[in-house]
């Protein structure tokens, strides 16, 4: 890959936050876009982050499944590459839809880039229509505590919310998948958030690290961790009202458990942060 297309890329990510899509533009996928900006996400995932994904075969060809990682980095990178290494590396190159947090929304410099991508407004609604559809669906459950984790805590799990996922996954009659994410959470060690001056940018918060804000937009630079995706074996939901194998929240539980294990062993089996 030369320079020339990350180049392109980049002049269209930047067009897209300066031509900000109006509040309704919530679900705007568009092909061409994502086309476009292919060359940067993939000089993102194979030389830079070096991402090594694994199990893409465990995703069907064919329809429905809710994807549900671990999230972290400060900065959510990890979305981003997840949903461009599955139409890198699964045999049939699914597409992936993510839900994403309010914020992403009400940032008009955020919104039409992320629409265009193909994220979606985290809702129920938004996903159990996209599931109905079909499309596979990504859900991070740790949400912002999740990216905003500070080093101290990485790869500890936060809690997976109260079980939305589990019971979109029972009302949709999808499996969920879980998917061990590996490298991220060094990309930007959080020591500590600000929030006064995030609110004019429509963020919820800017990450303080060892380089941020003390090198100025130098810092905001990530870490070249080498990174390891897992998607694990999918996992059957039971039908709603069938209680036999657990609530809802101990449902949660058992994902949760899954989740921390393979991110456990990936750990074990890494080498070094930089190098994996």
């Amino acid at each position: 890959m030369t320079d020339r297309p990350v180049r392109d890329a980049l002049a269209a990510l930047v067009g897209a936050m300066r031509s900000a899509a109006p509040d309704t533009a919530v679900d705007s996928l568009d092909p061409t876009f994502i086309d476009a900006t292919a060359p940067l996400l993939e000089f993102l995932y194979a030389r830079y982050f070096r991402v090594t994904l694994r199990g893409a075969e465990r995703i069907s060809a064919t329809g429905a499944a809710l994807l549900v990682a671990n999230h972290s980095g400060g900065v959510p990178y990890d979305g981003a590459l997840l949903v461009h290494g599955i139409r890198r590396n699964h045999p049939q190159h699914r597409r992936v839809r993510p839900l994403v947090a309010d914020f992403a929304f009400a940032a008009s410099w955020m919104r039409n880039v992320v629409a265009r991508f193909g994220g979606v407004r985290a809702t129920p609604a938004n996903a159990e229509r996209l599931l109905g559809a079909g499309e596979l669906v990504a859900v991070f459950p740790e949400g912002l505590k999740g990216v905003g984790k500070s080093y101290h805590d990485r790869y500890r799990l936060r809690h997976l919310g109260r079980g939305g996922f589990v019971r979109l996954a029972r009302r949709a009659g999808v499996p969920v998948i879980p998917v061990a994410i590996v490298g991220a959470e060094e990309i930007h060690p959080v020591i500590g958030t600000i929030t006064t001056l995030a609110k004019p940018l429509g963020l919820p918060y800017i990450p303080i690290t060892p380089t941020f804000p003390w090198l100025g937009p130098l810092g905001l630079l990530p870490v070249p961790t080498k990174w390891t995706i897992e998607i694990g074996e999918p996992m059957t939901m039971p039908a709603p009202g069938d209680d036999t194998q657990g609530s809802t929240l101990e449902i949660a539980e058992r994902v949760r458990d899954r989740l921390d294990r393979m991110i456990g062993n990936l750990l074990v089996a890494r080498r070094s942060i930089l190098f994996g």
